[in-house]
């Protein structure tokens, strides 16, 4: 079991889940059960899957959880570039696609390492 409070990672991801729900705050209410309903759940699924993962037992379990959070976090990459194609967002997507990039390439690392135990 790993100590999810000092876990970079899901400290990071928690921000960005944060960050989401404020930049989709001003999305359309058409979108509620739309985009915004879509872009919530992968935002909240990245941080998610990194507690579920580091309360297991073993490294291959944790290891499972990143892989699923990392498809949640390509998940919302693709929702929010549609969303800035569609002018739903402003400018502060480029900082949560940024925050997004750097939980990417944490889950990458962390893989490898456990991998490597």
């Amino acid at each position: 079991m790993h100590n999810l409070k000092e876990l970079k990672i899901w400290l990071k991801a928690i921000d960005l889940a944060t960050d989401v729900y404020r930049l989709t705050a001003s999305f359309p209410k058409e979108e509620r059960y739309g985009l915004t309903s879509q872009i919530r759940r992968s935002a909240v699924s990245i941080p998610s899957n990194i507690a579920e993962g580091a309360g297991r037992n073993s490294n291959k379990e944790f290891n499972h959880f990143l892989s699923i959070s990392n498809g949640s976090s390509y998940e919302l990459q693709t929702q929010l570039i549609i969303s800035k194609n569609l002018e739903l967002v402003d400018a502060n997507v480029d900082s949560v696609l940024e925050q997004l990039d750097q939980i990417q390439k944490m889950n990458y690392s962390l893989q490898n390492k456990l991998r490597q135990h």
